[in-house]
């Protein structure tokens, strides 16, 4: 694609700067669910994913390790370019 060309002039960081085609198709058909996909802060790994299991009474129950709540971007925004483009920002 156009795109990937034009990652060229970043030589052999391009790779680790954006997704392949193939990859960014995947990701874009990847199940998502924007109410339920969470980060969740975590003191050694800064922030792991979660799934939100239940809503009671302002309570939230994730099924990963406990810490702050921040919502999650789909995967088709893995490596973005414009973060403008993204749904949460954190």
């Amino acid at each position: 694609a156009s795109g990937d060309s034009e990652m060229a002039v970043f030589g052999e960081a391009a790779p680790y700067l954006r997704k392949s085609e193939k990859e960014r198709i995947a990701a874009q058909n990847k199940p998502f669910d924007a109410k339920s996909s969470v980060f969740v802060a975590h003191p050694k790994e800064s922030f792991v994913k979660g799934t939100i299991q239940s809503r009671e009474s302002g309570k939230v129950t994730v099924k990963t390790e406990g810490g702050e709540i921040f919502s999650m971007n789909p995967p088709k925004y893995d490596k973005i370019e414009d973060m403008a483009m993204m749904t949460h920002l954190h």
